[in-house]
């Protein structure tokens, strides 16, 4: 993106279409090249254009609220089916959680990217087979690949997702990581909108205890469960309304976390050497193990996605490197763990699907390591970093497909 702008830094129609393709990726590049550009009259525009500031909140067009408002009421409804059908609740929200907001979010992106007719079709298709497939299933009381199934399916509706953001070219890495960066600023906006939430529904049954009235029940069932499944939808649009906002806190986020996150990775595998944990035997402790890299993993990906387009800092990166050198051992570790267990007591669907999750964490972090590395040597910038990120998402992709559509067939349900 940077040698793009460079390029066509005086031809306005180009920037332009540089810009529309995908303007978080086209804001950070250009500021980090902007200082060698001041003396440009067009340079010193779009300066003004991305970096004015104004205190007032952007509500977007009333197309844009209309649509947010009526997905937000469809959000709810999908989550009340169970009570409107007096379905199993546990049942229906394992299979079905992913569908409650995740297509109208892909529909929202294809919306707002005028996506074509064919990749609007392949969305829908995506969509529908996987919600025919998920509920097809036989209702088997502990059988681990269906469990594995409607663990994944959420990640492949999320890749689904990503392909609606990025306007149906996947091929565009900056793109790619321009999704990654939305799914932390909406983490962030989600949680602010959450905790704002939360304050409310104590301040509303409070009052109306005070009065006599118990209304816990009726505000829990209805209002608090079409909050929690509009909240996804409400943060996407004030995310992608006002990025202002949010790109400033999401970069200061990760700058806290990171180091953090560090020291606590840190003193975790001191304190598994001396309460004398074995990772080899404990099922439930590896499991554990695993989901606690999977988080720390997530942590690196969405840190480097946020400043890989930002200007070289050395202890940022530093920090980045320690961690994810970290991250590698204790996959080293996990993986040990779970080849143990195959070779002592043979496949599972949860030893192959934990098996194959933990080697495409290990390869996407080396490469991640290998090219952090060379940032602290000089030898490139972030982008780069940022890049070994994007190559990967399309495997994660294939993998959570693999696990959600193939592992019942493959295991026979069990």
């Amino acid at each position: 993106m940077k040698n793009d702008i460079l390029l066509n830094i005086d031809n306005p129609r180009q920037l332009e279409k540089l810009y529309r393709e995908n303007k978080t990726a086209f804001r950070q590049a250009f500021n980090s090249i902007y200082p060698e550009l001041k003396e440009n009259t067009i340079a010193n525009f779009w300066n003004e254009r991305l970096n004015y500031e104004t205190e007032d909140l952007s509500w977007g067009t009333r197309r844009d609220i209309g649509f947010v408002i009526i997905a937000s009421i469809l959000a709810g409804v999908i989550a009340k089916i169970p009570a409107f059908f007096n379905l199993n609740e546990e049942s229906f929200y394992q299979r079905n959680i992913g569908f409650i907001f995740l297509p109208l979010l892909s529909l929202y992106f294809a919306w707002k990217n005028k996506l074509n007719t064919k990749s609007i079709i392949f969305i829908g298709v995506a969509i529908l087979a996987s919600l025919l497939y998920i509920n097809s299933l036989p209702h088997q009381k502990n059988s681990d690949s269906i469990l594995l199934s409607c663990i994944h399916l959420p990640i492949f509706l999320w890749c689904v997702l990503g392909y609606a953001f990025v306007g149906g070219r996947f091929s565009n890495y900056e793109r790619r990581l321009g999704f990654l960066r939305y799914n932390g600023d909406l983490a962030v906006m989600t949680t602010v909108i959450l905790i704002a939430g939360a304050i409310l529904t104590a301040v509303t049954v409070g009052l109306f205890s005070l009065i006599g009235l118990d209304i816990k029940n009726f505000y829990f069932e209805n209002v608090v469960i079409f909050a929690l499944a509009a909240s996804p939808i409400v943060g996407t649009y004030l995310t992608e309304s006002n990025p202002q906002i949010i790109n400033k806190v999401s970069p200061v986020i990760a700058k806290i976390f990171s180091p953090l996150v560090l020291v606590t990775l840190i003193v975790y595998l001191v304190a598994i050497v001396i309460s004398g944990k074995d990772l080899y035997n404990d099922r439930e402790f590896l499991l554990t193990f695993n989901a606690l890299l999977a988080g720390v993993m997530a942590i690196i990906l969405f840190s480097v996605a946020g400043t890989s387009g930002n200007a070289r800092n050395y202890a940022e990166t530093l920090i980045l490197f320690l961690l994810s050198v970290l991250t590698i051992i204790v996959n080293g570790i996990a993986l040990s763990a779970i080849l143990f267990r195959i070779s002592e007591w043979g496949i599972t669907p949860n030893r192959i699907a934990v098996l194959g999750g933990n080697i495409l964490m290990l390869t996407n972090l080396i490469l991640v390591t290998i090219r952090l590395l060379r940032v602290i040597r000089r030898k490139n910038d972030k982008t780069e970093v940022g890049a070994a990120i994007a190559l990967f998402l399309p495997v994660y992709a294939a993998w959570a497909f693999i696990v959600a559509f193939f592992f019942p067939l493959i295991f026979n349900f069990k």
